[in-house]
């Protein structure tokens, strides 16, 4: 499975997902329940899993499904065109 493409993070710390997306996000360890802003989040505090760089509100990230990383959008494009 391609990484997931994320047009836009709602925070540094979380960005909201749909119900679609929580079984992958289990599977990730990145989900977050129980918020008043919303139902299901995406955790991704910890940054880019290659460079560090932390997602920034308003910026693109990828998740990598079979890896459960966070990505920045260099490195998530560098890995969906493997």
């Amino acid at each position: 499975m391609q990484p997931i493409r994320f047009e836009e993070a709602d925070s540094t710390e979380r960005t909201q997902i749909g119900e679609g997306l929580t079984r992958i996000a289990v599977a990730a360890g990145r989900l977050e329940t129980g918020r008043a802003e919303g139902k299901y989040f995406l955790r991704h505090d910890d940054g880019c899993a290659v460079c560090g760089e932390s997602v920034v509100a308003g910026s693109p990230f990828y998740l990598d499904a079979e890896t459960g990383e966070i990505l920045c959008e260099t490195h998530g494009r560098e890995r969906r065109e493997e």
